[in-house]
């Protein structure tokens, strides 16, 4: 008698674990079952955005956390550098501000922010600019944090970027000693252009050189939100100087000219 007694307590408690496995239970909501999952879904983050801080890592990491804005990871400066997730990547962090790449805007919702804690240019004694580089552990530091985020997320080469490129109309960051090379090398961004290539394309430049209308056009293609005005104003010139600050950072004038033509030919050719 006593045995099928226990052995049905025994399978009741086991179909009640199996229930409340499948069952989250919300303290002030529904229980939630949780046993099944859909096949048609991806994550919502599509972007990566890269910042430098302008500040020592004390001064970021207080605007970081107590202040209106927000990123994700803060990278510091230590010796080696720390990686501080501020904001859980399910969450929205406030890093872009009025952004846009390849038609998407606003890409604090679609985006994971990666503050680098780095002074921005300083300016010499006679008034020049000065960019700082980046250590070198701190790019050691930040390839494999991209390399996971953008695994987990299926983020796609061109869409990992530069505060900069999606807000060039006030942004810059990160700035011209950023080495955008180096994670093309690792894989991480798109290939870097060929360098017979661009000077091919050069050549053609210089012997004719393209209009406004042309490199608004072709900074359009490679993802840029560029008016397309017809004339080299003030916006194209922001444009301009942060796409020279990635792909040709020795001059960033914003100016165009028959390389920074060469390059746009090679990087937004089918």
């Amino acid at each position: 008698m006593h045995a099928p007694l226990h052995a049905l307590t025994a399978t009741l408690l086991a179909l009640t674990t199996l229930a409340l496995a499948g069952c989250a239970l919300a303290p002030n909501g529904p229980a939630i079952d949780d046993s099944r999952r859909a096949r048609g879904q991806d994550s919502r983050v599509l972007f990566v955005v890269l910042h430098y801080t302008v500040g020592d890592f004390r001064r970021a990491m207080q605007v970081l956390t107590e202040g209106e804005v927000s990123a994700h990871y803060l990278l510091s400066d230590e010796v080696p550098p720390r990686i501080y997730r501020l904001v859980d990547e399910t969450r929205r962090a406030w890093h872009s501000g009025n952004s846009a790449w390849q038609g998407h805007r606003l890409l604090n919702a679609s985006s994971i922010g990666i503050e680098i804690v780095h002074p921005g240019p300083r300016t010499d004694g006679e008034g020049r600019r000065v960019d700082i580089p980046f250590p070198e552990a701190q790019i050691e530091a930040l390839i494999p944090l991209l390399r996971d985020i953008a695994a987990r997320h299926a983020i796609r080469p061109e869409r990992i970027l530069g505060h900069g490129e999606v807000s060039p109309s006030y942004k810059e960051d990160p700035g011209p000693t950023f080495p955008w090379r180096r994670l093309a090398e690792a894989g991480l961004t798109p290939p870097w252009p060929d360098a017979a290539a661009v000077t091919a394309q050069q050549a053609l430049f210089e012997a004719a050189p393209p209009e406004a209308a042309w490199y608004q056009q072709a900074l359009a293609r490679h993802g840029y939100a560029v008016e397309p005005s017809g004339s080299f104003d003030a916006q194209t010139a922001r444009v301009l100087m942060n796409f020279q600050m990635r792909y040709r950072p020795v001059r960033f004038d914003g100016r165009p000219d028959a390389e920074t033509a060469a390059l746009l030919q090679v990087l937004t050719r089918p």
